[in-house]
């Protein structure tokens, strides 16, 4: 690593930092609403992007400095069992086509802001509804941390903020200034913001893959004297080289088909899809987005291009922010650097919103205060999004980075537990809501105590997310595992409340509601009580 700052780095890096914070604040003004004080208009940009804004934002919601970072990291450090990541995008869009337009026309129906809101409307159960509310809450916070360690990686490579035995406060200072900058704009312009940025982002993340896949191999030899270098390294350490070892292939299997059931789970994920004008529009997403598949693929090809340009770094989440700044010259490198950074900013930003919309539709507004009105909605939703951001930085400035990974991973064995609510619901009301409670508790306890007992290298507890599977005796992924049990019990108390006839709770949805667009009917907006009794 290379000692001091890079100056020329640097400057590129602010000069683009500084243009989307300009963006951000500007995004306020863009497509501004009559009336601004809604989550329907902070939190979802008035439900009015089209396609290619959508694209754009789901790209950048789902692609993240995270991604960016830690994926070629992954193959720099375990060959190619990082590659996961990739299938698993690919198997993700053909199952979302499903069911995301049809939760957009109920939501838009019934002006549903979150999955709590449609699992409350579609079960009558509000205690349901607050299960995967705080679900989504705890599996977003750690996916906000880690996209302030992909800045603060990209910092370090940069030699900002000094070393080791530098103040914290000083050392820290540029990641608290980006963390600042970050939480003002998202509460001035919401969803609005990360929306216009993510062009920004998007362009610079393919414009540097489309440079380094070409750039960087004509540097190294080529791509035989690439994977030639990654074999050699791979068989010294054991790891099972390019291919993935016999003993490894469930684990990889299930946590691609794990990880596919579980990214459009994540609050973000939804924040971003309702968004958009139409259910059209999220058809027409769900067979373009896979561009950012390929995208990802070539991405990967970095961890291989690092063992063989001879990066050596202690934290593997480097890796790639070093070969560039070893391999690109310093003006570029700024343009890689900026691309990872603002590719941190746009996903924090529509995650905190996400997290902020749950706690105040579903935890706030359901058990605090159900009168709230739009416009007290909009300012606990503004206030509860900078909490989620300070808890984000707390954990980071605070704990390991290992820490930050193993909890995101974490994370997603918990989302992945509100799969049957969901996605089940939004095809059939033939589960209990009682019965989904229940495989939801067994899920979330099973998953838990799984990972916790999953040791690493650096931590006796939550070290992994992979795990003998209970009468297989193969390795396989916590949360799939989980899932499975998940749906067992649903099943089984489902038949059991049946017998017993146990309250089911209201549908307040008709079928015909999971398949109107945005020209069949208007928004139907839910009021507070107080609200709706007046206007009776």
């Amino acid at each position: 690593m290379n000692d001091g700052v890079n100056g020329v780095a640097l400057t590129v890096f602010i000069i683009f930092f500084v243009a989307v914070t300009a963006m951000g604040f500007l995004a306020a003004r863009w497509r501004k609403a009559d009336n601004e004080h809604s989550l329907d208009e902070w939190g979802l940009g008035g439900r009015s992007f089209g396609t290619w804004v959508t694209w754009f934002l789901l790209g950048g919601d789902l692609y993240t400095a995270y991604t960016f970072v830690a994926v070629p990291a992954a193959i720099y450090a375990a060959g190619a069992a990082g590659f996961f990541a990739v299938p698993y995008t690919i198997l993700v869009y053909p199952l979302v086509f499903t069911f995301l337009p049809r939760l957009w026309s109920v939501s838009h129906k019934h002006g549903y802001v979150t999955t709590s809101d449609f699992v409350r409307g579609r079960f009558g159960s509000k205690g349901l509804s607050l299960a995967v509310a705080v679900t989504g809450i705890l599996a977003t916070m750690p996916y906000i941390a880690l996209q302030l360690v992909g800045i603060q990686a990209v910092l370090d490579v940069m030699g900002v903020g000094g070393g080791e035995n530098t103040n914290w406060f000083v050392k820290d200072l540029p990641l608290l200034i980006a963390f600042g900058v970050l939480a003002a704009y998202t509460y001035s312009s919401g969803l609005r913001a990360p929306a216009l940025i993510a062009f920004v982002k998007d362009t610079l993340i393919y414009i540097v893959i489309a440079v380094a896949i070409i750039y960087i191999p004509i540097k190294l030899g080529g791509f035989d004297e690439i994977f030639h270098s990654a074999s050699e390294k791979y068989a010294a350490a054991g790891a099972g080289g390019i291919v993935p070892p016999q003993a490894g292939q469930w684990t990889y299997a299930t946590l691609a088909l794990g990880s596919a059931l579980a990214l459009f789970m994540y609050p973000h994920s939804i924040t971003a899809t309702l968004s958009s004008r139409s259910r059209e529009v999220i058809r027409r997403n769900t067979t373009i987005l896979p561009l950012y598949s390929l995208m990802l693929g070539l991405l990967a090809l970095l961890g291989f291009m690092a063992i063989a340009a001879g990066v050596k770094v202690t934290n593997g989440q480097l890796a790639i922010p070093q070969l560039f700044e070893d391999m690109f010259p310093d003006w570029f490198a700024g343009v890689a650097f900026a691309a990872i950074g603002i590719g941190a900013l746009v996903p924090a930003a529509i995650m905190s919103i996400a997290a902020a919309n749950l706690f105040t539709r579903n935890i706030y507004r359901d058990f605090i205060k159900p009168d709230a009105t739009p416009q007290q909605e909009t300012k606990v939703s503004k206030l509860v999004s900078l909490l989620v951001k300070v808890g984000a930085l707390v954990f980071v400035l605070t704990m390991d980075k290992t820490v930050a990974i193993n909890f995101q991973l974490l994370g997603g064995i918990w989302i992945l537990q509100t799969f049957p609510a969901l996605v089940g619901g939004l095809f059939t009301r033939w589960f209990h809501r009682w019965a989904l409670l229940g495989g939801w508790a067994v899920g979330m306890l099973y998953g838990t105590l799984a990972a916790y007992g999953v040791a690493s290298p650096t931590q006796a507890h939550f070290g992994g997310s992979s795990k003998e599977i209970p009468g297989i005796g193969e390795i396989g992924y916590i949360g799939l595992t989980a899932f499975v049990l998940n749906v067992v019990v649903s099943v089984v108390l489902t038949f059991a409340l049946r017998a017993f006839k146990a309250p089911e709770g209201v549908d307040e949805t008709s079928p015909e509601d999971y398949t109107v667009d945005a020209g069949d009917t208007g928004v139907q907006v839910e009021l507070p009580p107080a609200t709706a009794e007046a206007g009776h």
